[in-house]
């Protein structure tokens, strides 16, 4: 079974955080669900470059990296995922969807209102407690 590396950014901006819903994929599992955003571990880059470079590529959001949050495996259908997730902050309010079809700053009391990709669940529920 395949194994993906990746990060994902808990992008925080004054008591809100960034919610990105993905859009349609062959994986009914997370098509269309919420997430934070991040993706694949390249090659030699640290954690904190490969999250920058891809909230840079997805949402063109410049972000600082606070700390190191949540490390999630979980098992989907087709693939193990191993996620890391950090807490960062940013400047910008309006990230630009080039890889996402919406997105929604939410307090954190409002998180449980979405439908999360199952992997992104524990680091919401964690957020919330």
């Amino acid at each position: 079974m395949k194994e993906i590396e990746v990060v994902a950014a808990i992008i925080k901006n004054g008591n809100k955080f960034l919610c990105v819903q993905r859009g349609e994929n062959k994986y009914s599992y997370t098509s269309r669900k919420y997430e934070f955003p991040g993706g694949k571990l390249e090659l030699g880059e640290t954690k904190t470059e490969c999250i920058q470079r891809e909230i840079f590529e997805e949402l063109e959001m410049k972000i600082e990296v606070q700390s190191e949050f949540l490390t999630v495996v979980h098992q989907y259908p087709d693939f193990k995922l191993k996620m890391h997730s950090f807490i960062c902050t940013c400047d910008g309010l309006t990230p630009k969807l080039n890889e996402h079809i919406n997105y929604i700053w939410l307090e954190k009391e409002q998180l449980n209102s979405l439908d999360w990709a199952d992997a992104d669940i524990p680091i919401m529920k964690k957020l919330t407690t």
